[in-house]
């Protein structure tokens, strides 16, 4: 059986090492030239039940203990006027429930476990068709094709795989990020440094926040995040392409808040990156189609709150076992997947909603302070 898998993200790449281990060939099509292609981004929390427990099933706990910062579980809130409102300070003997990962050193994890082969890079996915005798030809926007018996979509929030079972579409959650940051902190600006600390360092307002957090390679990248409409990025007159005027414009916009987070803006360098939020509609299922099915933001895209990484690589896990064990019948094994696919992510997009209205709560950073000591008051499940 020919497995293409497309996106060499967390999950995609999960899924094939899951695969491998058990003796199963794939093939991964990712649409970057090369591993050293861009940046991937900033941490991960890595949770013991999801994302921990994929790369157990992955055979890569050692790895994964290698990289892990349990310093990332690091937290502080504030309020604009610069109140501190919490810190947590991790020991250093606290166990790796929610560790952080660097993104680009669990993607060189997981690729440095697969054959050299596995990635095929330089190779986007245009749109794929299915066969008279069953499978998929899976046509590339760079040219050429390849044909595949099984097709697994790990090709994230816009994916070209999902219109072949849904018609379902991401949707604006109200929310606008513009991502910026500091390279080598601790000697570019050591003042800043030891104000954000080793985790995270969030100030929340009632109409927009401010998160930074500190990476493994000394870069500390800062969020900042605008409640507006959808069509803000392009109307609110901030020219991103020029980064200087495009700092001083975002510096402004917090010119009512306590200076040393407007010195948090000034101190970046010309890394720009404006986003909008977007999520699939709660509860994305489809009837079962042979040879085709979605993993992780593909399936089930949710608003950032931590959640979305773990459960793909959960996701891939379990699709990866699922073929495994289920090797005779192919078909029988994606809908028993689908079936819990479906139940997990929901359940996971319920719960980033949550968080995503509690952080743009009126309340601003109380509200968030609340959440965390409701939470915190639960007994466990």
């Amino acid at each position: 059986m020919k497995i293409a898998i497309i996106g060499a993200g967390p999950g995609g790449l999960t899924l094939a090492r899951v695969l491998h281990r058990h003796g199963i060939d794939a093939v991964v099509y990712e649409r970057e030239p090369s591993r050293a292609a861009r940046t991937q981004g900033g941490m991960l929390d890595l949770h013991t039940e999801s994302g921990q427990r994929a790369l157990r099933e992955a055979g890569l706990e050692d790895a994964f203990q290698a990289i892990a910062r349990r310093e990332g579980q690091d937290m502080r809130l504030l309020e604009p006027d610069g109140t501190l409102l919490l810190q947590e300070d991790t020991p250093d003997d606290a166990p790796l429930d929610r560790p952080e990962v660097d993104r680009a050193d669990l993607r060189n994890v997981l690729l440095d476990s697969l054959p050299e082969r596995t990635v095929v890079w330089g190779h986007s996915l245009h749109h794929a068709t299915a066969l008279p005798g069953g499978g998929h030809r899976l046509h590339f926007a760079e040219g050429g094709h390849a044909d595949c018996d099984l097709l697994i979509g790990a090709d994230g929030a816009r994916s070209r795989v999902r219109p072949l079972l849904t018609d379902a579409q991401p949707f604006h959650v109200g929310v606008n990020t513009v991502e910026l940051g500091i390279p080598d902190i601790d000697r570019t600006h050591p003042d800043l440094a030891a104000m954000v600390g080793r985790g995270n360092y969030w100030a929340l307002g009632p109409d927009r926040s401010l998160a930074a957090q500190r990476n493994g390679d000394g870069r500390v990248r800062v969020y900042l995040s605008f409640h507006t409409p959808e069509d803000w990025l392009t109307t609110c007159a901030i020219p991103f392409t020029d980064p200087p005027r495009a700092r001083a414009a975002l510096a402004g916009l917090f010119a009512d808040w306590a200076p040393q987070f407007t010195a948090l803006i000034r101190a970046c360098d010309d890394t720009v990156v404006p986003r909008a939020i977007t999520m699939l509609p709660i509860g994305v299922s489809w009837s079962s189609t042979p040879g085709v099915t979605l993993l992780g933001d593909a399936a089930h895209l949710m608003p950032p709150s931590g959640l979305g990484a773990n459960i793909a690589m959960l996701d891939a896990a379990e699709l990866g076992l699922a073929l495994a064990n289920g090797a005779a019948d192919p078909a029988a094994a994606i809908r028993h997947y689908e079936t819990a696919m479906f139940e997990r992510g929901a359940a996971a997009a319920r719960e980033s909603k949550h968080i995503m209205e509690v952080l743009m709560s009126p309340k601003g950073a109380r509200g968030l302070l609340e959440f965390f000591e409701k939470r915190a008051g639960q007994p466990e499940a």
